[in-house]
């Protein structure tokens, strides 16, 4: 086997993830790829969006400069000869080289920043057909998601570790709330917690009372809080996103909403129990359409999407009505039901036919739902 990396990932003086699981997690997407390429009838594959250079990495590289930005500083090549290259300017390599691809077997091709000439000289050197993850003039528009949706056991110890920070964020950040806060105090907050830890947050929905009622993405837009707050966000390491939301209440909360929120966790628990090698996005919706009615929430739904698998994506596709995709082992899920101000949302992994939860919060209270004989936890409302 070829050496694709030559460190361990370490965090916090714990190795998350050894030098020789790396490599063999980098060797298998390697033959994942140059046999994908050659099924296509690709002679390469240039790799410029975020989320990918992530995947083919095993995490270890991040190209983001702008965050928002799909695609960073740097692209990849990989040819049906299985050779392997990196694209970046000049200026950036050496940081590039030092602190990002140093330990890994690519090999650098560089360029002065005005004159960014990555598709002609990628083209060059697959000498032949090649396919792009962005739409690149004269390039084949190529989605490598399939590829990415079935996690390699390191994918999934990375996983955890992001998981576990994320939560533990989450709690430390609704333990520093207080009422009279505004919407954007929660966000500066939450913000603060995640990024002291080196994670990086990509969704904020941050909402306080009546706003938590309205509307489904509650966006912060400054509202100050009375009683009743919501923390809802994803965040990102590694390429890896993590979903979670949890809630908030001065005082006791109200029956109603207790309800809801019981009702919440019975179609997640639905969701989760129907998570199933095989299962069709088509299945999936069905399963939480029936769980809504039974609840006495028919046509919920309508109201907002589900949720589906996650990875390298906040969601790499949601349940619909008529969806057609399918789910796979050693996939992540982050399943989001609502009714009116109760929610539930977590970020599991399907693996060889069990649910493995990566954002549990056992400081918190939990709600237990039953589907088929089974147990599934869900996050109930902190009430201080």
């Amino acid at each position: 086997m070829a050496k694709r990396i030559g460190k361990a990932l370490v965090v916090g003086g714990e190795t998350i993830v050894a030098e020789a699981a790396w490599n063999a997690e980098l060797e298998e997407k390697q033959a994942r790829l140059v046999e994908w390429l050659r099924r296509e009838s690709l002679s390469g594959v240039l790799i410029r969006r975020n989320e990918n250079v992530a995947w083919v990495t095993g995490g270890a590289v991040e190209v983001r400069v702008l965050t928002p930005s799909e695609t960073g500083v740097a692209s990849l090549l990989i040819t049906a000869e299985g050779k392997r290259y990196y694209f970046t300017t000049e200026n950036e390599a050496p940081r590039l080289q030092d602190e990002e691809f140093g330990a890994l077997d690519f090999e650098p091709v560089l360029f002065p920043w005005f004159a960014d000439d990555t598709a002609a000289t990628a083209a060059k050197l697959a000498g032949g057909p090649l396919g792009c993850d962005t739409p690149v003039p004269g390039t084949i528009a190529v989605d490598l998601h399939p590829l990415r949706a079935s996690l390699s056991e390191s994918e999934i110890a990375r996983y955890r570790c992001l998981g576990a920070n994320t939560a533990a964020a989450t709690v430390e950040s609704l333990k520093q709330v207080e009422r009279g806060m505004s919407e954007y105090d929660l966000e500066a907050i939450t913000a603060a917690n995640l990024l002291k830890r080196g994670i990086l947050p990509s969704v904020y929905l941050y909402a306080v009372d009546d706003r938590i009622y309205k509307y489904k993405h509650a966006v912060a837009r400054g509202a100050k809080l009375d009683k009743y707050a919501m923390l809802n966000l994803c965040t990102r390491k590694w390429g890896l996103a993590i979903s979670i939301t949890r809630f908030l209440h001065f005082g006791a909360v109200p029956a109603e909403l207790q309800e809801r929120f019981k009702s919440a966790a019975q179609v997640n628990a639905a969701l989760l129990d129907a998570t199933r090698v095989g299962a069709t996005s088509r299945d999936l919706f069905k399963v939480a359409q029936a769980a809504y009615a039974a609840e006495g929430f028919p046509g919920e739904e309508c109201f907002h999407h589900q949720g589906g698998p996650t990875g390298y994506g906040e969601r790499e596709w949601v349940a619909t009505p008529n969806g057609k995709e399918t789910v796979v082992d050693k996939q992540a899920f982050a399943w989001n039901p609502s009714i009116r101000g109760g929610k539930a949302e977590d970020t599991v992994i399907l693996r060889d036919g069990k649910i493995e939860w990566l954002t549990a919060t056992t400081e918190l209270p939990v709600i237990e739902a039953e589907v088929n004989g089974k147990v599934y936890p869900a996050a109930g409302v902190l009430e201080r």
